[in-house]
């Protein structure tokens, strides 16, 4: 498989069988919260993204070697995303409230897979509940919230690693400045966001594609 498409599709987290565990940054894993301040961030951190109606975002996805591409992240919830990869990259992904589309423009091929069903369920699937599978990791910082995301009764999910910064003027006083995605192909994809926008008007047809595919192979 192409590298690139391997690192691309590791965002889109196809289902397999196995999945193995992925945590924050090292750098923010040195001292465990007490058990009190632990169970407020985590509803904090469920807050914070129940909270978001739109978002628009500059990321940068970095894959396990270190490569890196960038682009622009739109989110709608319930079940909205779109990322969009820079010039010259043929790869699309997006989510349109049920599945989640990858298209390659580049060998016009198309494949889906129901959002629930990926690491990035956590984040925008509403039957996702972040609350029973999150699970707080320790930080080093105060200003950090670290939430690690998985189904132990579903390892094909995969795991996902969400990372908030405290801040007052986003929603619900946190925003989502990174994650960490573990495929169930044990794929690892690192995402950064910066310049977020909120409460944006943004379309539903943000959240559709052309697809490549010819119409007599659909």
């Amino acid at each position: 498989m192409n590298p690139m498409k391997s690192r691309l599709r590791s965002l889109a987290g196809a289902a397999a069988s196995a999945a193995l565990v992925v945590s924050a940054p090292t750098a923010l894993m040195t001292t465990a919260p007490a058990a009190a301040q632990a169970r407020g961030d985590l509803a904090l951190a469920v807050a914070a993204l129940r909270s978001i109606s739109t978002m628009r975002a500059n990321f940068v996805q970095t894959d396990r070697n270190g490569k890196q591409l960038g682009g622009t992240m739109t989110l709608k919830r319930p079940g909205k995303i779109r990322f969009q990869y820079q010039k010259g990259v043929p790869f699309l992904i997006v989510a349109d409230g049920s599945a989640l589309t990858f298209i390659d423009y580049q060998v016009r091929q198309v494949q889906r897979w129901p959002i629930g069903s990926t690491p990035l369920g956590a984040i925008i699937d509403p039957r996702r509940d972040v609350a029973r599978f999150g699970k707080l990791q320790p930080v080093s910082s105060p200003n950090i919230v670290s939430v690690e995301v998985r189904d132990r009764g579903h390892p094909e999910y995969g795991i996902i690693t969400l990372v908030f910064v405290r801040k007052a003027s986003a929603p619900g006083g946190l925003e989502l400045a990174s994650w960490a995605a573990l495929d169930s192909q044990n794929t690892l994809t690192r995402v950064d966001l910066s310049n977020h926008q909120y409460g944006l008007a943004v379309s539903d047809g943000t959240f559709r594609f052309n697809d490549p595919r010819p119409v007599n192979r659909r």
